[in-house]
């Protein structure tokens, strides 16, 4: 989800028994219904509820200043890590990562997972393929595993198959 409609959510619009949120107010303008991990549903219900009925009760502003500053942390705890290990620190490592990154790096992940790419852009609410293939970034070694992986479970489908027609 965008950082905007993160910090959006109400609770009206949570339905932790089937696991979704509803938007209603997206970036394209359309009504969207996310599903829920089961980690993020089991975060959702040991919330508590707010009297002004949003979920998190932050702007989306304070999401992003909130991220910089666990970024600065998390990079100063690389350099003192990297300090006692006697290795100079990779000065690209978590430099110019941003909230939205996530977001890409969510989308891949959900490829990954084996979701199509209907499924995908429903849930990231990419209006084009073509915009969702901008979010997408893949890697070729795991695209070679996963045919790999659709190769041998096609295999097998026709080994079977054959056995069948003998017996």
């Amino acid at each position: 989800m965008r950082r905007s409609e993160i910090a959006g959510m109400t609770w009206d619009l949570v339905d932790l028994k089937k696991r979704t949120v509803t938007l209603l107010n997206t970036k394209i303008g359309e009504k969207r219904i996310v599903p829920l991990s089961t980690e993020a549903g089991r975060v959702l219900s040991n919330l508590p509820r707010r009297l002004d009925g949003n979920v998190w009760g932050v702007e989306s502003v304070s999401i992003t200043h909130a991220f910089v500053r666990v970024i600065a942390r998390a990079r100063k705890v690389y350099e003192k890590e990297c300090h006692e290990k006697g290795v100079k620190p990779d000065p690209a490592f978590l430099v110019d990562l941003t909230f939205h990154d996530l977001r890409h790096e969510a989308t891949s992940r959900l490829f990954e997972l084996g979701l199509d790419a209907t499924k995908v852009k429903n849930i990231t609410g990419h209006k084009t393929y073509s915009m969702l293939a901008r979010y997408t970034h893949l890697k070729a070694e795991d695209i070679a595993l996963e045919i790999d992986r659709l190769e041998k479970e096609r295999d097998r489908k026709t080994d079977g198959h054959q056995v069948e027609k003998l017996t």
